[in-house]
């Protein structure tokens, strides 16, 4: 069902007409404010670098090479003391997982791509389904933001009228006054106040700079969390492939046997943010083609067929900004709901480590912000 139906099944929204756009203004907005609500070419940039950076992943082989062979002779002395005392019998499938295990460093690469598989599957698919409703919201955002101009246009219109309006009526005033001052001045008040009051209601330049700034700063709060999450994962996941080899390497020894089942467990739950960062921006995106849908909705009444509502437009322009805030709402709420993805990959494969350590993470960055606030004021 889309967000059409949904909206057409609620009975809140007319059915919105297409805002045609030029490509000027398409050009110019997307210069200010970026080409799509994420950015196209720093989320290219990012795909980019995560490959560019797996390809470090023989940094340490050698030593882990190494390692494990020294790993090796312990643990086939220790098997062989153990049969030489008589505790363990002959037992041929233990004494060939250590071979195994060095098989994996020497094929580190193929190892990590096959681990590494099923979650680029999820992520690709994902990735797919929000692009495909992307394009729709990033159609919707130019059709409101064309709506938001167009508004202000009017605003602007009005405001002159009352200009002009005010101009007159000081110079009739001003001669009316010294003639006949006491008749004048009881029914022109009642013309003229409600005048200037609008005046002062709309003046718009403020607003447009406020409403601006405020949508300016949500969406590059839903950016900067989406880009966390993403650099996080090629952090995290760089690091594991350069050292994995060292865990493979010492899961060799009885006492770290699990240090094998650890690192793969961990190593999937941080290949999976992208696949639940995806998801989780489609399933924003479907609120954000919902509020703007609507906010395009209540634009186009503000504009009306027969000509701007002065009566609407002086009580939107009232308001402070001329916005009605559920598209500001929805990129907080999704840059809020990006920051989860490290904690939902656990839901999917349960490990230690990789929460806490995002959570250490963004206590540090919390901390840095605060010291540099205080510094700032000092």
């Amino acid at each position: 069902m889309t967000i059409l139906n949904l909206t057409g099944t609620a009975g809140f929204f007319v059915q919105k007409q297409p805002v045609n756009v030029p490509e000027a203004f398409k050009d110019t907005f997307n210069y200010l404010q970026g080409n799509g609500v994420y950015e196209e070419g720093t989320m290219h940039f990012l795909k980019q670098m995560k490959n560019t950076i797996w390809t470090h992943y023989d940094a340490f082989i050698g030593d882990a090479q190494a390692l494990a062979a020294i790993f090796m002779l312990i643990f086939f002395a220790i098997k062989a003391y153990e049969m030489m005392a008589g505790d363990k019998q002959l037992e041929i499938m233990p004494l060939l997982r250590p071979f195994g295990l060095v098989m994996v460093i020497l094929w580190w690469p193929v190892f990590t791509r096959v681990i590494a598989f099923p979650t680029d599957l999820i992520a690709n698919k994902t990735e797919a389904m929000f692009d495909k409703n992307q394009t729709e919201v990033n159609s919707l955002r130019m059709q409101r933001a064309k709506l938001m101009v167009d508004i202000a246009d009017q605003l602007f219109t009005i405001q002159a009228q009352t200009e002009t309006a005010k101009t007159e009526a000081d110079t009739w005033y001003g001669n009316a006054w010294d003639s006949v001052k006491s008749t004048v001045v009881e029914g022109f008040s009642a013309v003229w106040n409600p005048i200037v009051e609008m005046r002062n209601r709309l003046q718009v330049g403020l607003q447009l700079l406020v409403t601006s700034l405020l949508e300016t700063l949500a969406v590059w709060l839903l950016r900067i969390c989406v880009y966390i999450i993403f650099i996080i994962q090629i952090i995290f996941s760089t690091i594991l492939i350069i050292l994995g080899p060292f865990s493979v390497a010492v899961s060799i020894l009885p006492a770290f046997r699990d240090s094998l089942s650890t690192w793969v467990a961990r190593f999937i739950s941080v290949n999976l943010y992208s696949g639940i960062a995806y998801l989780v921006m489609y399933v924003a995106s479907l609120f954000q083609q919902y509020a703007m849908e609507a906010e395009i909705t209540r634009y186009q009444e503000l504009a009306g067929t027969a000509g701007p509502s002065m009566e609407k437009l002086a009580a939107f322009a009232s308001n402070g900004v001329l916005s009605f805030g559920m598209v500001i709402g929805t990129f907080i709420i999704g840059a809020l709901t990006m920051l989860t993805v490290p904690s939902i990959s656990t839901w999917i494969v349960s490990t230690s480590g990789i929460s806490s350590a995002a959570s250490t993470m963004g206590r540090g960055a919390s901390n840095m912000s605060r010291m540099l606030t205080k510094m700032m004021k000092g």
